[in-house]
Order: C-alpha cells, then sequence, then structure tokens
C-alpha cells in the first residue's frame, strides 16, 4: 500500500490537536502536527466554548499539515467530546455562544423533565444514561431560560458536526454523537420524534443522521485557499470521542462481549461492545448507557468521573502553592498508605466544584470517612475508589450481558498512568491490557481509510491497531486485600450507587 495521509482533528475537553495519520504496509504511524489549549470560558457567570477560536486554532493546524504533507493528505475528519451543540439560523448565523457541559443551568432540570415524561419512557426510547447535561436537559433548559433563541434555530449540529460544516458545508449529525444526546431512538436509531414532541423540541432543527465513514463532501474553496490544502474529502469518523477510542481497541475478539474497555481520561467510559441496545428494567435500574458505535454496533457502558479527579485536585493544589507534574502526583500517591480514604466518584459534588480537594473533605464528612489530608493520599484515593468504582460497574454490565469479561483494555490518556492501570487489574481480578494512548486519533484517522478503500472492517482496523502500538499487560496482585477492602468497606457505603 502507497503512503496515505489521513488528518485527525481531536478535540479534548483541555485540548485540542491536529494529527496526521501516515498509513502504509498495514501499520499507522501519528504525528502531531498542531496542539492548542481548549476550555470553558466564563461568561457573565455561565460556561460556554469558544468556537471560533477553536475554528481558528483548527484552520491553522491545516496550514501546518498541507504545507507538511501536501498531495500526500487524502482527507480530514472531526471528533470531539460528546452532548454539546450548536445552533445555526436559517442563514447560517451561529445563534448564541455554545454552552459548555459543566454550565450550571441544567442543575434541577432533568427532574423538572421527569415531570413531563416518566424516566422510564425516556430510557425505553434512548437507552441512555441520566446525567444532568445530556442535550435533552439542555435544550429543555434552553426552552425555559430563552425559549425565543430555540424558536429562531433552523438547524441543530452537534459539536464535530459543526466543524464538519464549517469545514464543507455538510448539515448532518454522525450517529454515534447523536446517540449521546438521549434523543435518539435507541431501536429505530432515528430521531425519537414521539419523544420530542412531548417536550416541544422544534423537529425541523434536527437534521439526517449518517454513519461513520460517510464522506460528507469536498472541503470548501476558501477553507482550501486558506489552508493550502487540495479539495480532500471531508469524512465523519466515529465523532463522539469515545466512540473513535472503542474502534480502536487492539481486542481480537470483535463480536464478543467478554472483553471490557475502559476509554480513560477526563472521563472514564467503562464498557462493552454489543450489537443492540440493551434496554430492559435491569440496565434502567443500573443507569448504564447505550451509545453508538462502529458498524451499527452499540457500547454498553457507564460514565464514571475519571481522572478529572486528579486533574482538579492538581488545580486545587497549584492555587495553594504546590506545583506537580502527573508523574509527581502518582509517585505521591504510590508512597501514600493504602485504603486510607475511599469515596464514590460520581457523587454529583464533583461535577464542577469550586475546589475538588474541599469536595472530597465536604464528601467524606458526610460519609463518615476519614478524609486525606496530604497530597499523595488525595491522588491515591481517587485512584483506589475509581478502580473499585470500575468494580462495581462491571459486575454490573456482566450481569446485563451474561458475558464473562475476561480482560480489560484501557485505551487513552489515562493508559499512561501505571498506578491506576495496576489498581483497576487488582480491583477486578483481571488482566488489564494498557494502549494505545492515541485511541481516539487511531479510530478517527482508520475509519477515514476505510472510507477511502483502504482498509477493511472493524476486526482490521483493530488489527492495524494492534500491529502499530505498543502495549503493556498488567497482571492482578494481592486481590484477597482488595476484595475484603470492596465487599466489606466499598459495598457498604455505595452499594446503591447509580449516578
Amino acid at each position: 500500500m502507497s503512503e496515505r495521509i489521513y488528518l485527525a482533528v481531536d478535540l479534548g475537553a483541555e485540548s485540542g490537536r491536529v494529527i496526521a495519520g501516515r498509513l502504509s504496509d498495514g501499520r499507522v504511524q501519528l504525528e502531531e502536527v498542531h496542539r492548542f489549549p481548549n476550555g470553558p470560558v466564563e461568561v457573565a457567570g455561565t460556561r460556554r466554548w469558544d468556537v471560533l477560536r477553536l475554528w481558528s486554532e483548527i484552520l491553522d493546524g491545516l496550514t501546518k499539515a498541507a504545507d507538511q504533507f501536501g498531495e500526500q493528505i487524502v482527507s480530514v475528519g472531526v471528533d470531539t467530546w460528546g452532548v454539546d451543540y450548536v445552533l445555526l439560523s436559517a442563514k447560517d448565523e451561529i445563534l448564541g455562544q455554545p454552552y459548555h457541559y459543566r454550565d450550571g443551568r441544567t442543575q434541577g432540570v432533568m427532574e423538572q423533565a421527569f415531570s413531563r415524561v416518566p424516566r422510564e419512557e425516556i430510557f425505553t426510547h434512548t437507552g441512555l444514561q441520566f446525567l444532568p447535561f445530556n442535550t435533552l436537559y439542555q435544550l429543555v433548559a434552553m426552552q425555559l431560560s430563552d425559549p425565543d433563541l430555540l424558536k429562531s434555530a433552523d438547524r441543530f449540529l452537534m459539536m464535530p458536526d459543526f466543524f464538519h460544516w464549517l469545514l464543507s458545508g455538510s448539515r448532518v449529525v454522525e450517529f454515534t454523537n447523536a446517540t449521546t444526546t438521549q434523543m435518539l431512538h435507541a431501536t429505530d436509531r432515528q430521531w425519537a420524534s414521539e419523544l420530542l414532541r412531548k417536550f416541544e423540541i422544534p423537529p425541523h432543527i434536527l437534521p439526517e443522521i449518517v454513519q461513520p465513514g460517510t464522506k460528507l463532501g469536498s472541503i470548501r474553496p476558501e477553507v482550501a485557499a486558506k489552508t493550502g490544502l487540495p479539495r480532500v474529502d471531508v469524512v465523519a469518523p466515529a465523532t463522539h470521542d469515545t466512540g473513535s477510542a472503542v474502534a480502536a481497541v487492539p481486542t481480537e475478539r470483535t463480536g464478543k462481549a467478554n472483553w471490557a474497555y475502559i476509554s480513560s481520561g477526563t472521563w472514564s467510559l467503562i464498557g462493552v461492545e454489543v450489537q443492540d441496545a440493551v434496554l430492559t428494567p435491569e440496565a434502567l435500574a443500573q443507569n448504564v448507557t447505550n451509545e453508538g458505535g462502529i458498524d451499527g454496533t452499540y457500547r454498553l457502558l457507564k460514565n464514571v468521573m475519571g481522572l478529572w479527579l486528579v486533574q482538579e485536585c492538581r488545580r486545587s493544589f497549584e492555587r495553594q502553592g504546590r506545583t506537580y507534574d502527573y508523574a509527581d502526583l502518582t509517585r505521591l500517591a504510590a508512597e501514600a498508605e493504602p485504603f486510607l480514604t475511599l469515596i464514590n466518584p460520581d457523587d454529583e459534588r464533583f461535577l464542577s466544584p469550586d475546589d475538588m480537594a474541599d469536595a472530597i473533605v465536604d464528601h467524606c464528612k458526610s460519609h463518615d470517612v476519614t478524609p486525606p489530608e496530604t497530597d499523595g493520599q488525595f491522588i491515591r484515593c481517587a485512584l483506589e475508589s475509581l478502580a473499585l468504582r470500575y468494580r462495581q460497574v462491571l459486575e454490573g454490565i456482566e450481569s446485563l450481558t451474561g458475558e464473562t469479561v475476561e480482560v480489560i483494555h484501557v485505551v487513552g490518556g489515562g493508559s499512561r498512568n501505571d498506578l491506576l492501570n495496576q489498581f483497576t487489574a487488582n480491583a477486578c481480578n483481571r488482566p488489564v491490557i494498557a494502549g494505545p494512548t492515541e485511541a481516539t486519533a487511531l479510530g478517527n484517522v482508520l475509519v477515514q481509510a476505510r472510507a477511502a478503500g483502504d482498509i477493511g472492517d472493524l476486526t482490521a482496523i483493530r488489527d492495524v491497531v494492534r500491529a502499530s502500538s505498543d502495549l503493556t499487560t498488567f497482571e492482578p496482585t494481592d486481590t484477597q486485600s482488595w476484595n475484603e477492602i470492596y465487599t466489606k468497606r466499598w459495598l457498604p457505603h455505595y452499594r446503591s450507587v447509580r449516578s
């Protein structure tokens, strides 16, 4: 196979990147072309996304890629986080500054929504877990606070689809990100029109849904002129970053539910790959989610708060004059006393606290748990608690599928955290295979390659990832101690955790 270049625009909650994927001889090599910061912008007491700055950064990255790779570039595709959106007018004007999912306007809105449509009915339609920032509740919040803006909208686009519109003019929404909205029917795989009518969400603003790998058209002439790119294709990958990451899990067990993944970063997404959404009463009781994947699969999973706990503790320490890199924090955690403090990582007070360390102490006091005191104890508390929460979620998912998970794949930035990987193996009593770190970019690039006819099915994609990645296996150790902690200390406090 001759060398071909695919450009992945990968936007995360903390940073964005333009990455070139070089596919040759059954292997893929990634090269970061451009990196830039991302994060919420405080605007008059609200949290927003600065999408125009992000677009400017994307153009800068594409310009650098054009200079470096020129005619070798085949296509470009964008992936981002889920749930957030942009509204366009009939004349393609952006309506309002798009909200950040951690903005406080959705507080209490989910409960108001249940007074209009019961929780059970919403789950039957959508199969999605109940989180206060789901797109459905963001739109209900807009109805309550600014109904005229919603009435003015002509088109609703998820965040990656907005950037695809800027690139190519397409006005569609890709399937994997659409499933994060809690507005997509889990069996029809189209917008849940009956449900949305009950919430008075105007159906005409919702665009066509397309599958991962859809060619959306060539880049706009003005974008080509600005960046120096040839008129390459714009291809929708799995635009939800977790969808792309799971496509790049280096498993040899595609089509089975006896392996699990943890897409580990700011959030931890832990689940299995299934062929159809699981919509049973038991799934509702566990508050799991069914998010779309490659080739019509579903990702039966649960959101766990993830390394956000560590990131925010680090900011808390910095505000007090103690600056660490993540390696420093991991070392301090490794040196700290085991099992001193265990918390529920998914307590709602951790979603957007003013100070994470204070929030952890407050949580401990409310659960009669010894709070951490040193910086190392705070980080060890977060990592041990995440590992125990993973086990709890995994056991619940196994009960839904009837399959025993034999191995856990950890992908994404969190796969570099050897201490958390070992804790996860110990807590779950299963081997953990860590890597690739760049799973999202790999999944993005390889779905584009498949759209170009340069690679085959999902199994072939994963074969390329496996051939291209350095993987590390963590075998379980000290499992008796972890099992005692889980059964005697974790479950008595957090047995009924659902959200």
